[in-house]
């Protein structure tokens, strides 16, 4: 079995909620309007059905509910999201073993009110939510609440980068350009969101804390030994001070996927930083050319051909998703 942690989808009634509310000009809209399995299930199960017993988790796709719906409509454009994704779970039980809670996280009460309705009554195993919030890092002290439910349900926590192109890329320009937001700003963000989760000792405050990084755990793998040196060096200390353990042990408290669309080597790097218990398979389909399926076949290829046990790819293919989100099979 593959199980695929981080899948995207775009239901049908919530888009055409998102489209009756809220402004032409959506981040993203382009992408999201053309690539048609992000809401035809048919199209999705034939493409589903080029690879041997694939099965799906489903995240909501486009940006986050804050930044499209303000306090008084986030709530209920989360709770359509939630419901779609709830019946198709409950329609195609063969093709999708759960999902990650949409809530809305410019309202808090309503998002741990969706959290605890998501995971107890519609059988959810866990959330998502943007690298930041309207702005606001993952340290911000009103998320406190959220961390604390999701280590009480034992489920985790799916981080998602968000950087708009209205974010320029230098301090003298007002907008990003040649898409350098999403390809390179979007790792930085998941990063920085980590950096922030692990020096403000949140890892300390929830040990039982579960997250789940796009795109290979971004920067940290990589620059793993610069990280270890960095918050080493003379005049750190301030910046290490609250912690119990050294930094780049909490970096490997995360877990990260395998959405790099393809890069063994990059794999074997994510691999040896986060471990073997730690890296899940995610594809992030449909997000390609070919409507998701040069992601899922290059991400399945990349895997295969890792220097590391049969076993461990097993794990990485379905056993550390069965073991992280608690699912069963008959």
């Amino acid at each position: 079995m593959k199980i695929d942690i981080f899948s995207h989808i775009f239901p049908k009634r919530y888009r055409e909620a998102v489209d009756e509310g809220h402004p032409q000009d959506l981040p993203r809209r382009s992408t999201l309007y053309t690539i048609p399995t992000l809401t035809d299930l048919d199209l999705r199960f034939r493409l589903m059905d080029k690879y041997e017993d694939l099965r799906q988790v489903l995240t909501i796709a486009g940006p986050p509910v804050e930044m499209i719906a303000d306090q008084k409509n986030s709530a209920a454009l989360a709770r359509l999201a939630n419901d779609e994704m709830a019946s198709i779970l409950m329609k195609h039980p063969d093709r999708f073993v759960t999902a990650a809670a949409c809530l809305p996280m410019n309202n808090m009460e309503s998002a741990l009110a969706e959290a605890e309705r998501a995971v107890k009554s519609l059988g959810f195993r866990g959330v998502q939510i943007a690298t930041s919030i309207n702005g606001k890092p993952l340290d911000s002290k009103e998320l406190m609440p959220l961390y604390a439910k999701m280590c009480e349900y034992d489920l985790p926590i799916w981080i998602h980068p968000v950087r708009l192109d209205s974010h320029p890329d230098y301090l003298t320009e007002n907008r990003s350009k040649y898409g350098i937001n999403v390809t390179f700003g979007w790792i930085y963000e998941t990063t920085a969101a980590m950096a922030r989760l692990v020096f403000s000792g949140i890892f300390d405050r929830y040990p039982k804390l579960k997250i789940i990084t796009h795109h290979g755990g971004a920067m940290v793998p990589f620059l793993a030994q610069r990280i270890v040196f960095g918050y080493d060096m003379p005049g750190s200390e301030r910046t290490r001070s609250r912690l119990a353990q050294t930094p780049i042990n909490y970096f490997k408290m995360f877990y990260c996927d395998t959405a790099i669309q393809g890069n063994t080597s990059g794999l074997m790097c994510a691999h040896s930083f986060f471990g073997k218990e730690h890296v899940l398979f995610g594809t992030d389909a449909p997000f390609d050319n070919e409507y998701g399926n040069r992601s899922i076949s290059r991400t399945i290829a990349s895997i295969r051909e890792m220097s590391i046990a049969e076993p461990d790819k097993e794990k990485i293919f379905s056993g550390n998703a069965i073991k992280l989100l608690h699912l069963s099979f008959r």
